[in-house]
């Protein structure tokens, strides 16, 4: 099994930065994919950003130029930075990794709540 542990969430004022680790242990063959989603109240999940394996970066419009992904692959964590927050990214920011062995399977942290005061 694969577990991840996220940390790093909590208030901020709108303006602030904060930064998301999430951890991977267990049974761990090989990660593809590593990234984060978030849900704010009311909203559906939506993707944050992603990184592949060999580093290559996608993030959603909203948040580009702000925050930035990136990965350590000696410690199987994924960070995320995020810089000039605004109220709108107030929600619980959930990480996730794509797991490869015979078969591909996407696991996910328990979600940390980022709270952005305007």
């Amino acid at each position: 099994q694969v577990q991840l542990v996220e940390s790093g969430g909590g208030l901020v004022q709108a303006g602030g930065s904060l930064r998301l680790s999430c951890a991977a242990s267990g049974r761990i063959f090989s990660i593809n994919n590593m990234g984060w989603h978030r849900q704010a109240p009311g909203k559906q999940r939506e993707l944050v950003a992603t990184i592949s394996n060999a580093g290559s970066t996608n993030y959603a419009d909203s948040v580009k130029g702000r925050f930035t992904i990136s990965r350590d692959n000696s410690k199987n964590t994924v960070y995320l930075q995020m810089n000039s927050l605004k109220p709108e990214d107030t929600a619980v920011y959930y990480c996730y990794l794509v797991h490869l062995t015979s078969t591909r399977s996407t696991h996910w942290g328990q979600g940390t709540q980022v709270t952005v005061s305007s």
